[in-house]
């Protein structure tokens, strides 16, 4: 009896934990953004987004990331560290990528890489065109049809000032490709001192804060007492907007990035079949407002707030990919034009959107103040990409370095309008240019938002199935 007791007991106690859940993210997913400084001549209500995204976006963005163009990402994962010595890689089999042999990547993404744009390849002229324009170091696989002269003309333009985050060299031996379908993002395992270190780093190190002020990142870290965050978001909002939006879009972020493991998690492995799915239990201990203290919200809301930003970017940057110019190359001619086309309707989409964020409200003081803060921002974030290298479980690390890089592509075609809006209909631009490495993990990084906010509206049925 007192088993059967106990257990009645621990079924009402679920459904208490999940009905208050429920209360929150119901408040979260139907009320206003509340996002100050950034929205406040938009009603820019989250349901609108939801709607949106649902309807519009994910469908179409993740037929996008299927195809070659955008489901082949060349990085380096055995970068070091630059920060501290390294930890040593995760064991757990879960961690481990499998890199994609040479010979399953489309003849036409491996010759960009070496600059070989042209459907034209095959022409000995064209060919060693490109291979002159290889050694000079120009990169941009996006770009068909050109010429020696304009290959060298871009070789001489260093755009480093433009960039967001640090790049891998594509060039380097240990840079390999990756089927992106055939690596997901889902929980690894990978947690404890190493884990933590990453994101501490991230947050006490990088986010415009004076070291007095904690960052609650963990709820449940020493010498935090009963602060319940209060304190550090008053201090926030204090902050200029341009920092409060730097802290938001990492938090927003982070919050994403723990979506995926909880909807991608192991559930169970039975005779080496692996089913994995949604946990909600997970989902609970990093969102619920009472086991977080009270961040599980906010970290949402700045999810939203990083999907408005990465939206923002997509709509800005069309006019780069409308122009003819430009061919998102892979060999397969009826494949690259259907994939433009498919692309050429997000950005459509994107530029339908009737709440955007305003980027023009950011920077906006006197030129020389803006222009050092807008510096101080992006090696800021430079500078997380770059602990992206010190992720020590190779999935994880595959994935933060193509979500940051993302972001940080995002940031750079938010603060290039003007180059944006002067390119070349029928030549390459020195003034913006976007390599393919940027081009892919843009997509896949949107993507991945676009997928948190789906999973989101997924897990507030399951908690509504646990009532």
């Amino acid at each position: 009896m007192s088993g059967s007791g106990g257990a009645a007991r621990s079924t009402v106690a679920r459904a208490r934990l999940a009905a208050r859940l429920l209360a929150v993210l119901s408040c979260v997913l139907t009320a206003e953004a509340q996002l100050t400084g950034v929205l406040d001549d938009c009603l820019c209500d989250i349901e609108s987004i939801d709607d949106f995204n649902t309807f519009k976006i994910f469908p179409k963005i993740q037929k996008l990331q299927e195809r070659d163009y955008f489901r082949y990402y060349k990085v380096n994962l055995k970068r070091p560290c630059p920060f501290w010595a390294d930890d040593g890689h995760c064991s757990i089999k879960d961690c481990h990528v499998e890199p994609c042999p040479e010979s399953k990547v489309p003849v036409g993404i491996k010759a960009g890489s070496a600059n070989k744009y042209s459907k034209a390849a095959n022409n000995s002229k064209e060919l060693e065109d490109c291979e002159q324009a290889n050694k000079l170091g120009a990169v941009n696989s996006t770009l068909s049809n050109q010429s020696k002269e304009a290959f060298i003309d871009w070789a001489r333009y260093d755009d480093s000032q433009d960039h967001f985050c640090e790049l891998d060299d594509e060039r380097s031996p240990d840079a390999q490709y990756v089927d992106l379908l055939l690596n997901p993002e889902r929980y690894t395992g990978y947690k404890g001192p190493s884990a933590w270190r990453v994101w501490n780093s991230i947050y006490e190190e990088n986010c415009f804060k004076p070291r007095s002020v904690y960052r609650p990142l963990n709820p449940l870290a020493p010498g935090r007492g009963g602060d319940d965050g209060e304190s550090f978001y008053t201090w926030l909002e204090g902050l200029c907007l341009e920092k409060r939006v730097f802290y938001k879009l990492i938090s927003g972020l982070h919050a994403s990035i723990n979506l995926h493991l909880c909807a991608n998690y192991l559930l169970e492995e039975t005779w080496g079949k692996p089913r994995w799915g949604p946990n909600v239990k997970e989902f609970t201990r990093r969102f619920d407002p009472i086991e977080t203290k009270g961040e599980g919200p906010r970290r949402l809301k700045n999810l939203y707030f990083l999907y408005l930003i990465e939206l923002r970017a997509l709509s800005k940057v069309a006019p780069y990919f409308e122009r003819s110019v430009v061919d998102l190359y892979t060999g397969n001619g009826h494949e690259d034009a259907e994939s433009k086309a498919l692309l050429l309707d997000i950005f459509r989409d994107t530029k339908s959107f009737h709440m955007h964020f305003d980027e023009k409200s950011m920077f906006a003081g006197d030129k020389k103040g803006a222009k050092s803060l807008k510096e101080e921002f992006r090696l800021h974030f430079k500078n997380i990409s770059r602990i992206m290298d010190c992720v020590g479980c190779d999935k994880c690390r595959l994935w933060g370095k193509l979500q940051t890089q993302g972001l940080g592509t995002a940031l750079k075609i938010l603060f290039s309008e003007k180059e944006i809006q002067s390119l070349p209909e029928n030549s390459p631009s020195k003034g913006f240019q976007l390599t393919r490495q940027e081009i892919v993990a843009l997509v896949n990084a949107f993507g991945r938002l676009s997928t948190s906010i789906k999973e989101l509206q997924n897990f507030k049925v399951l908690l509504q199935q646990t009532r």
